[in-house]
């Protein structure tokens, strides 16, 4: 039984007046839910994933959600941002049908499925707004626990601003009393994800509610085969707080008691907002009238008893009844409230495809009036009347429907020439540079902040520089960084206290505090999830992976969420996290990897940088704090205690992002290479002068981007031949410098010889010096493939080696 809470600071009538508005938003929020599955089940839409079933307890977290508070969520949280005021009907129906206008569609522009939302962070500058003044919404993700690592550090961000002086944070924060509020289907609790946050948000004490909404399936899999005692709130009782130690506040609440759910929500918020602590609300008993998706029929699935029981604890229907026995509304009111949101919410809809359609009917009466022209004046006229009268009977277009019959028509125009061809080219042409940044648009920053757009300042010494470990170096660039920018941290395992295993923040704990220069478990996947979320606020975290072999803990969370950020939200939210990790040759199957194959292909969003030595390292930290696209910086494993010169201005010099470094001139063969691998290809250069071979030496220090001068294709357009030099496997990061280098700068024109890759085994290295002469490109391989190269240009000149 449903009670009505206790009015201390309302009276009834304007109780009754707020209940009234929240029961409308349900029932708006379940009637889009309701015609939108009707939409992709007639295909105007192509999929459905909605809230239904969930409407109550997202009026409940809407109410004590603050603005300046930030949420990281589930694909089913469209009445919280109804409630909000943040979504309406016709936005709702724009994104189910993928409306590439971000004024009719915010939430993504077209870019991402219904269901998934998010606020605007930036102008259209790329500047921060005054996030204090909004409500906040990280982009979402539907990878199932994806949005829990950002929601830690989003979290994380309070008590950063809460007790770090110093920090500009007028339009980010108020003294970090904003929440991080989370939501997650009970499946996915299931994930390692999931866990890894809760233990995490649990040690470090973050203001993070995460609400489980839990209605016992994940698709069609019941929670008995998800979750320990089919209760995820029971097997997490061990991270209850009590007056001895730090933990968490759990509290249990029913999906359609709506009274007790704005009691529990409101004293979780300011349990968190006050305390600083995190919370775990486990809502129960909650349905899903639709089924999980527009792919399929929970009664496939769920017995009839389960599927009555869910009918008559919908938390709508509950809802509604309460309301009636509290006196707060009579049935005929709440009929009459129903029937009108019902012709609302058609009119939402119908005016949301209207508006979706309207420009893409015009580009199709465009194409119809030219191929009309072409037909006329064709030999193939019939062929192109016949594609013009099949677009014109399509009353709803796709863009896709439109351009490919515009450019199957210009097939049946090959070696005729007249004016009406060259308009539907021109057409065509005109109508790709339009449409295709709507959907390939702000994959890096377009603004002047774009990392690739700072300028370079190249290091600068004293006469009498000293040679120092190249970790000193790092040491003492990091210690001007922290030191100018007060919204700069750093985090890992072992960074803090011992200042990284290999010292490069040696001492800075003890100077910035354990919250700058802060220790972190092992955990990867949350590191990196810390950082997205600081980030996503204004700070400028740095979340350090102790080996590059261990970014595969954290690879899908940098793919699927950071990769993506700029890009999912067309610009409206950035998060210029900056990974520091160090790899390359070192001892054994774990801890020499190279995986810049697999970083290439799935961390697209994210700049790759690979520097030579710390000096180029420093310099890269110091770039990329500047811009405001995300980074991972690989520095060298075996060049900590190599010496390097001192320079006069750390802090000041930066490494150029996308730009190559002519290490060393020659004129027989251009040998490309990066990190670790470079300086011994330096050293072979030297020895290949002995046998009459000149190379030409190129630091690659860039893969994402890649060489944007094309200095390499000039090199090559001198030397005529290549070589690409690298410790990853075959087919990883060669072979993507290779299609880079053919075919974006069309080196091949250049080419009098064939180019050549030398990699690594196509094994992981083994251990040992000896594993990694046979596992990884020794100066021996090296120069005789060189060796070899030039044999075939001139036997006689380079007498066969062996």
């Amino acid at each position: 039984m449903q009670s009505i809470p206790d009015l201390k600071n309302i009276s009834f009538e304007d109780f009754k007046a707020e209940v009234i508005n929240d029961y409308k938003i349900a029932v708006r929020s379940r009637e889009c839910s309701l015609l939108g599955r009707r939409e992709v089940l007639t295909g105007k839409a192509k999929f459905g994933i909605f809230g239904d079933g969930k409407e109550v307890p997202q009026l409940a977290m809407a109410k004590a959600f603050k603005k300046g508070d930030w949420r990281s969520g589930y694909y089913r949280d469209q009445t919280f941002m109804m409630a909000l005021g943040e979504l309406t009907a016709e936005q709702f129906f724009a994104g189910l049908y993928a409306n590439t206008n971000m004024s009719q569609e915010p939430m993504s522009a077209g870019r991402q499925m219904g269901g998934h939302f998010m606020s605007h962070s930036l102008d259209e500058n790329g500047n921060w707004k005054d996030l204090t003044q909004q409500y906040n919404s990280s982009p979402d993700i539907s990878c199932t626990a994806g949005q829990m690592p950002r929601l830690l550090g989003l979290a994380q961000a309070s008590q950063v601003f809460r007790k770090v002086d110093d920090i500009k944070s007028g339009n980010l924060s108020v003294n970090g009393n904003e929440v991080a509020w989370g939501t997650i289907g009970n499946a996915s609790t299931s994930e390692g994800l999931f866990f890894e946050t809760i233990n995490a948000a649990g040690v470090l004490q973050v203001p993070m509610v995460i609400s489980v909404w839990d209605d016992e399936y994940g698709i069609s899999v019941h929670a008995k085969h998800q979750t320990t005692k089919e209760n995820i709130s029971e097997i997490l009782k061990g991270f209850q707080r009590d007056e001895n130690n730090a933990g968490y506040e759990i509290l249990r609440v029913k999906g359609w008691d709506y009274a007790n759910l704005v009691e529990t929500f409101q004293e979780a918020g300011d349990v968190a907002r006050e305390e600083h602590i995190p919370i775990l609300i486990h809502v129960t008993e909650l349905t899903q009238p639709q089924g999980h998706s527009t792919s399929g029929s929970h009664e496939r699935y769920k017995s009839a008893e389960r599927l009555e029981w869910e009918r008559q604890h919908d938390c709508n229907l509950k809802m509604r009844e309460w309301m009636i026995e509290s006196s707060i509304a009579t049935a005929e009111e709440l009929i009459e409230i129903e029937r009108t949101i019902k012709r609302e919410v058609r009119e939402a809809k119908k005016n949301a495809w209207n508006t979706f359609l309207r420009p893409i009917v015009k580009e199709k009466n465009e194409l119809v009036a030219l191929l009309t022209q072409v037909a006329s004046k064709s030999a193939n006229g019939v062929f192109v009347n016949k594609l013009k009268e099949t677009i014109s009977a399509i009353d709803e277009p796709t863009r896709k429907d439109i351009l490919s019959c515009a450019r199957k028509a210009l097939r049946y125009t090959i070696g005729e020439t007249y004016a009406e061809k060259q308009k539907l080219g021109n057409w065509i042409n005109s109508v790709l540079e339009e449409t295709q940044p709507l959907f390939s648009s702000h994959l890096y920053s377009e603004t002047a902040h774009n990392n690739t757009r700072i300028t370079e300042i190249k290091p600068t010494y004293n006469d009498d520089a000293p040679l120092v470990d190249g970790r000193i170096i790092l040491r003492d660039n990091f210690d001007t960084i922290f030191n100018n920018y007060p919204e700069a941290l750093v985090f890992g395992e072992d960074t803090g206290n011992i200042g990284d295993v290999n010292q490069g923040l040696e001492g800075l704990q003890a100077k910035y505090g354990e919250l700058r220069i802060a220790d972190a478990g092992i955990r990867e996947a949350t590191i990196i999830g810390q950082g997205i979320g600081m980030a996503l606020r204004g700070l400028r975290p740095i979340a350090e992976i102790q080996y590059l072999d261990y970014i595969l803990y954290g690879l899908q969370t940098i793919s699927d969420d950071l990769a993506t950020i700029h890009y999912r939200s067309k610009g409206k939210q950035k998060a210029p996290l900056i990974i520091r990790t160090r790899g390359h040759r070192l001892e054994g199957i774990w801890h020499s990897g190279s995986q810049m194959g697999g970083l290439l292909n799935l961390c697209r969003g994210v700049n790759l940088l690979v520097p030579r030595n710390m000096t180029k390292a420093a310099g890269f930290y110091n770039t990329l704090l500047q811009g405001d696209d995300p980074a991972i910086v690989v520095e060298c494993l075996n060049g900590y205690r190599l010496k390097e010169k001192m320079p006069n201005n750390l802090g000041n010099l930066r490494t150029p992002i996308g730009v190559t470094e002519t290490v060393k001139e020659g004129t027989d063969i251009t040998l490309v290479s990066y990190g670790s691998t470079l300086r011994i290809v330096e050293k072979v250069a030297k020895e290949l002068l002995t046998v009459g071979i000149d190379a030409e030496v190129i630091d690659v220090q860039s893969l994402l981007p890649f060489d944007l001068n094309h200095d390499i294709v000039k090199s090559i357009e001198k030397t005529n031949r290549l070589m690409i030099i690298d410790e990853d496997v075959p087919g990883g990061a060669s072979a993507y410098i290779l299609d880079e280098i053919l075919n974006k700068q069309k080196a091949f024109q250049y080419l009098d010889s064939e180019p050549k890759t030398l990699t690594a085994k196509p094994h992981r290295p083994a251990y040992g010096d000896d594993g990694d002469y046979f596992s990884k490109p020794s100066a021996e391989d090296i120069f005789e493939a060189i060796y070899k190269v030039m044999h075939e240009v001139s036997p006689s000149d380079y007498p066969k080696l062996r």
